[in-house]
């Protein structure tokens, strides 16, 4: 099984041992070694798997915490100084008390020094609280990603584990096999494998460790099946009568949670209403208030190239707390080490001759012509590199779209200045802002939705194929003869990988090998825990009806969940794309009804020599430039309001991107049109 063996502690290497020892006796002084503070942070290092003890943390924490804040504190008193030196020379009057003259000078004389200590003080202590405060939290962090990971991962890790029943193996098979499936089930078979470690090397039952690792666990979830296992295991009971029960459960707590989770995202669609709006409210009064002689300038920049890129960002962070990501990377790895590199290898791979690199000349040469001929393929082919690989296209568009942004600012097409995109603010913003966008995001867009598109393909009939599989596999045939079955009798892009599977069997490769293959060419995480169940069931027997079936069930909540996810954030989306509608439909109005108006009226009153009320109403209101902001900020909300959108759809800001591009090309449109 593998372990991890990288520094979780932060990083911070041998130094940490020296700052440690030598804030120990401070943490002695301030904290008690039994109290409820040091007893929760003991809690959650144990709980984020972080291999320290709480003293040594803590005095670390402290060293950080006190170098952050003597730090700070040096910043702030120079701080102070410069500003009592040169901003204010006189002492300010902080009380006017009627004290006498003697009192006065001596007061007026320790004033400016008690001030700049007093900001040196403050600056230290906010040091001193963000240093201590950031180690404290670290474990903390972890250990609810961990929670979250593993509740996310428990159903399908509890089928998993069904299955190996299923397939025969005993309670402390179970556990081994749990423990070794760390590539598919993450942090839950890491659980696993500190029962199996606990056990191995410390000469621990697996009883004991079991429940060790249950009052550890930092899932509520996770502990609760723990000890209910630990239960069936004290009672003697039926293992798999157990984790049968405790499947159709957990699979029934996915979609109550998933539930949960669309019906939050639901008040986040109605919330994110009001908070775009808002910008636009601000604009219209800042607005007013130019036209009323109070220019704004400065918060309108602000308003429109701060606040609204803030409230999305922000947006952002807030939907990513609620939602849950996919979890893996939805490559399986051999249990064979030699042919790790081989699996390891997801983009510039040249197989396993690169473990003999360097040994003997011939596999020098054969890395060569390994390296040409993947190399000639891909650029005979260079589209299917790019579907399998959407992000390696910037690579090309982001140099060409600098050469022609060059090129353009050259030839005097795009503006070089800020005065000139004033003047030409639709075709300035075109080539500064869209030709980019364009450039860079539609190859991008289009190579996305084709890997997408030929991933789903795979997933679509999934669950369909696994029951006819089951069906085969229980009239007495084989795995591989119900593989070739299916194959024979479907269609799809899921058959046509069961047809090549079965050639390559017939060719010699071993059927768990040819799953791991066909898996890691999609590498799609629920794939991959589907492929896991299946491979490691039919080590033990051909015969795995029942294993099939328990995949087919996984697969068919997935689909579930999965469906009512996107039925639910449909309505989700259309209520952001027709919020930034209604926003580019005010803006356009705004722009033709009020600031063309002002403009003619600006100039008829320069015209006819008047100096009347309209002209003095209306010239205080720089058109030119109300009209660049109006037409930035709806382009930088649309893009905005487009990865926010593809997020709450589909959990990934690379699905917002045909949002993002198509809602500015509405901005553009409107405004070239008024």
């Amino acid at each position: 099984m593998s372990l991890r063996t990288t520094d979780e502690s932060g990083g911070f290497g041998a130094d940490a041992s020296g700052l440690s020892d030598a804030f120990y006796p401070l943490f002695q002084r301030l904290f008690d070694e039994d109290g409820d503070f040091v007893g929760n942070v003991e809690r959650k290092l144990a709980e984020s798997r972080m291999p320290e003890t709480v003293e040594i943390y803590l005095s670390r924490a402290l060293a950080i915490g006190v170098i952050a804040g003597t730090v700070l504190w040096l910043l702030g008193t120079g701080i102070g100084w410069l500003v009592f030196q040169f901003v204010v020379t006189e002492p300010p009057t902080l009380l006017s008390l009627p004290l006498s003259s003697p009192v006065v000078a001596f007061l007026d004389s320790i004033k400016v020094p008690a001030l700049i200590f007093i900001t040196g003080l403050v600056f230290g202590s906010i040091g001193f609280g963000l240093g201590f405060g950031s180690m404290v939290a670290v474990p903390y962090f972890r250990a609810d990603a961990r929670k979250r990971e593993i509740n996310v991962l428990l159903s399908d890790s509890v089928s998993f584990m069904y299955a190996l029943s299923v397939g025969g193996l005993n309670q402390l098979e179970i556990l081994q096999a749990m423990a070794k499936a760390d590539d598919t089930y993450g942090e839950v078979a890491r659980e696993f494998q500190s029962i199996v470690l606990e056990t191995d090397y410390f000469d621990t039952d697996y009883r004991t460790a079991i429940r060790n690792q249950a009052l550890q666990t930092p899932s509520d979830e996770l502990s609760q099946f723990l000890t209910d296992m630990l239960s069936i295991i004290n009672s003697g009971g039926d293992m798999e009568a157990f984790l049968e029960d405790q499947k159709e459960k957990h699979m029934r707590t996915s979609k109550q949670e998933q539930e949960m989770v669309l019906e939050t995202l639901e008040l986040f669609g109605e919330m994110f209403m009001t908070l775009s709006l808002f910008p636009l409210l601000l604009i219209i009064i800042l607005v007013i208030m130019s036209m009323l002689g109070e220019a704004q300038t400065f918060l309108l920049y602000g308003t429109v190239y701060g606040l609204i890129p803030l409230i999305g960002a922000g947006f952002l962070v807030l939907v990513s707390t609620v939602v849950q990501d996919e979890v893996g990377d939805g490559y399986l790895q051999p249990d064979d080490d030699s042919e790790l590199r081989r699996e390891e290898g997801k983009m510039f791979d040249l197989g396993l001759v690169e473990s003999y690199e360097g040994t003997w000349s011939v596999f020098d040469r054969i890395k060569s012509r390994e390296g040409n001929y993947e190399t000639k393929k891909l650029l005979k082919r260079p589209h299917i590199f790019f579907r399998d690989h959407p992000l390696t296209i910037l690579a090309l568009t982001v140099p060409t779209s600098l050469v022609l942004l060059g090129f353009v600012v050259a030839g005097g097409l795009a503006p070089a200045s800020w005065e000139g995109m004033k003047n030409n603010p639709i075709g300035g913003s075109f080539f500064w802002i869209y030709l980019p966008l364009y450039v860079n995001g539609i190859p991008l867009m289009v190579f996305r939705e084709w890997n997408v598109r030929s991933r789903r393909g795979i997933t679509k009939n999934l669950s369909d194929n696994l029951r006819k599989l089951s069906s085969a596999n229980d009239t007495g045939m084989t795995l591989l003869g119900s593989i070739q079955v299916v194959a024979d009798t479907s269609s799809g892009k899921l058959s046509d990988e069961f047809d090549k599977m079965h050639a390559k069997v017939n060719y010699g490769t071993s059927l768990k090998t040819a799953l791991r293959e066909f898996n890691n060419e999609y590498h799609i995480p629920r794939l991959a825990r589907t492929i896991k169940l299946i491979s490691k069931a039919q080590e033990a027997s051909s015969q795995i009806t029942q294993v099939l079936s328990t995949a087919a069930q996984a697969s068919e909540n997935q689909d579930d969940i999965e469906r009512d996810r996107k039925s639910r954030t449909r309505m989700q989306v259309v209520i952001i794309i027709m919020t930034y509608i209604t926003l580019l439909g005010v803006m356009a109005i705004l722009k033709v009804k009020f600031l063309d108006v002002m403009a003619g009226l600006a100039q008829q009153a320069s015209g006819s020599g008047g100096s009347g009320g309209a002209a003095g109403f209306s010239g205080g209101v720089d058109t030119q430039l109300l009209t660049l902001l109006f037409f930035h900020a709806v382009t930088l909300q649309a893009i905005i309001s487009g990865f926010i959108a593809g997020y709450m759809r589909d959990v990934s800001l690379m699905a917002g991107l045909k949002f993002a591009v198509i809602l500015p090309t509405l901005a553009l449109l409107v405004f070239m049109f008024i």
